[in-house]
């Protein structure tokens, strides 16, 4: 069995969805479940239609019928689909028209909302795979077994959610069914619809696959693999074949878009790998992420950058020698419900970073009590993933191609696992390093040369 999930420019309109199908049929004695994300950018146009009916008092989703709509006619599935499809657009329409006249968006309403774009693509999908001969039923994640708490945005699925999963999965695939699931959706007890976060759907599927036991996930995006950079900011990024677990979630919390952030943690309970495909170029290998270190791995597998974020200075001389220092000011972001990206500590000081959204206000109050803080705005975090046994060579390396473009480093953490360095600039120094790290690690003219020797040569 293996889980294959595909995201919203996999499934964007008919041409897509039809590639998408080939692709599964090319699996099919695999047994796979799929996971669906909503066509294209349907989640935005969502939040742009509660964004009217909020502000505006407007309610129209022609722009969503008619991307599903001209979908379902290019599939010929007008008939088939019809009254499934017209209830939910009435169910779409009522709730707009609740927004509207409350003029009230809460977490609740905004997750019902947004579910509405995978409820959707799964029904087509699964529709097209009947027409196809290949027998399919959709599911909305409730009656695949998700039921999480009611933190709305952000839920977490509670732990009898894998039995049910395991269970609802069992009886489908059993029976010769192709289940299609809606990704990034929940439910909670009391019958509210929640959703993962954005990008949840990734979490979806690993989910499914930890509560079956796959024998793999395979994430089909639209980039062949997880790439050693940003490929709007460096032509030359190349994909990586082999990544762990751990570098994996590293690269998709310090800023690669290719994977959530927490959709490593079900498959790092049980070893199940995830190979990263792309739907546009199925032939290409993709990137297979696996559990421990990688044997023989280069130097440098991955090099990426997060923006707009903010780094706080938190200084105290008053704490010298006293414990509780660090406890006291993490307790202060805990009460505000901020999480921390990076910390580098000493004695007397905290230096860390958060997302530039956060406010501060409060917790700057209560620190100044007993601390100095400087809060900085506009800078970003540059993350270097590879071989940090050989941090030394990496920072000496880096740190002169800072030097060499001018550029200060302003704060610097090795992660816990190992597998990361990640220093702080400003935003706009961030891009030019990304592009420079990249020219020198991967370049094949310097790559064979000692460190030494390519450093003298960079400076």
């Amino acid at each position: 069995m293996i889980v294959m999930k595909f995201g919203g420019s996999s499934v964007a309109n008919a041409e897509r969805i039809v590639n998408m199908a080939e692709i599964v049929r090319s699996r099919i004695k695999q047994k796979p479940i799929l996971v669906l994300s909503a066509m294209g950018d349907t989640t935005d146009l969502l939040l742009e239609s509660a964004n009217n009916a909020l502000k505006k008092g407007v309610v129209s989703i022609e722009a969503i019928e008619e991307l599903h709509l001209k979908t379902i006619n290019e599939l010929a599935l007008g008939n088939v689909l019809q009254k499934e499809i017209k209830n939910l657009f009435w169910d779409l329409g009522s709730l707009l028209t609740g927004i509207s006249l409350t003029r009230e968006l809460t977490g609740r309403t905004k997750d019902c909302l947004v579910s509405f774009g995978e409820r959707i693509s799964v029904r087509i999908a699964a529709a097209y795979f009947c027409s196809k001969k290949i027998k399919a039923r959709a599911l909305d994640a409730w009656d695949a077994g998700f039921l999480s708490d009611s933190s709305f945005g952000q839920a977490e699925l509670r732990k009898e959610s894998y039995v049910r999963i395991a269970s609802a999965m069992r009886i489908l695939t059993a029976e010769g069914t192709l289940p299609v699931v809606t990704g990034f959706i929940a439910k909670d007890e009391n019958g509210n619809i929640t959703t993962l976060g954005r990008g949840g759907s990734d979490l979806s599927a690993t989910i499914i696959a930890t509560a079956c036991k796959a024998g793999e996930v395979q994430v089909w995006k639209d980039v062949d693999g997880i790439l050693s950079a940003d490929p709007r900011l460096v032509k030359e990024a190349k994909p990586v074949e082999l990544v762990s677990y751990d570098e994996a979630a590293e690269l998709a919390y310090f800023g690669s878009q290719v994977l959530h952030p927490r959709a490593m943690q079900p498959c790092i309970q049980t070893g199940i790998p995830v190979l990263v495909k792309n739907t546009f170029n199925p032939a290409a290998p993709g990137t297979r992420i696996e559990p421990g270190p990688v044997k023989n791995a280069s130097l440098i597998r991955a090099i990426t950058s997060k923006k707009n974020v903010t780094l706080v200075d938190i200084v105290s001389t008053r704490m010298l020698g006293q414990s509780g220092f660090l406890a006291k000011v993490f307790a202060e972001f805990a009460k505000a419900g901020i999480s921390i990206d990076m910390i580098a500590t000493s004695e007397v000081s905290v230096s860390l970073t958060l997302d530039a959204d956060k406010d501060l206000s409060i917790v700057c109050r209560e620190l100044s009590e007993y601390a100095g803080v400087e809060v900085k705005t506009g800078k970003a975090i540059v993350t270097v993933i590879g071989d940090i046994r050989r941090s030394s060579e990496i920072l000496h390396e880096a740190f002169g191609i800072c030097r060499k473009l001018g550029f200060q480093v302003q704060m610097i953490s090795q992660g816990a696992s190992k597998v990361n360095i990640s220093f702080i600039v400003n935003d706009s120094e961030a891009d030019s390093i990304v592009q420079e790290l990249h020219r020198f690690f991967f370049s094949v003219e310097t790559s064979k040369k000692p460190a030494a020797t390519r450093t003298r040569k960079a400076k």
